[in-house]
């Protein structure tokens, strides 16, 4: 999930053009790379800072609801779980133990409503962006958006090769 070089071309360009046309809408590549580092850099997880923001030197990210420990620590396990899936697109919802599937399935029903806003400190750098925790929601398939994993649990580097990859 968060290796980059395990993914199939398809799934590169697919993230190289989520990415970079993100970082486009808030001043470039460098606004966004210092957005992971900041994200990184705050402890405990930035989710679930009860100021429901992180401040870069030029961006600032904001959403609407804290993300408590037990919900970020099944997204943790689901993220876990897939770490070396070279598919972008696995169900989070595939799991035999169907204690497990109900826990998911909490965790999608708390995290859904909530909506990321990233927006650049000068507003001359661009209009921002928004975007979900879940890409896909329906009844026996959800699918975490590329974008959230990659800002929020994925590394600087991925971040990097993602915007360098050419398509």
């Amino acid at each position: 999930m968060c290796n980059f070089n395990k993914q199939n071309d398809e799934t590169k360009g697919l993230i190289h053009l989520l990415i970079a046309k993100s970082a486009d809408t808030i001043g470039g590549a460098n606004f966004i790379l210092g957005l992971v580092e900041a994200l990184r850099a705050t402890k405990p997880h930035p989710l679930t800072s009860n100021k429901c923001q992180v401040h870069s030197d030029n961006t600032v990210i904001k959403w609407n609801k804290i993300v408590f420990k037990d919900k970020l620590m099944v997204l943790e396990e689901i993220l876990l779980s897939h770490k070396s899936s070279e598919n972008p697109d696995f169900n989070i919802l595939s799991t035999e133990s169907e204690k497990k599937k109900k826990k998911i399935i909490n965790v999608v029903r708390a995290l859904a409503p909530i909506e990321f806003v990233v927006t650049p400190k000068n507003p001359q750098d661009g209009g921002g962006f928004s975007f979900k925790i879940f890409e896909t929601i329906e009844d026996e398939y959800v699918k975490l958006n590329p974008l959230f994993t990659a800002l929020f649990f994925c590394s600087t580097e991925f971040t990097k090769k993602a915007l360098k990859y050419t398509v």
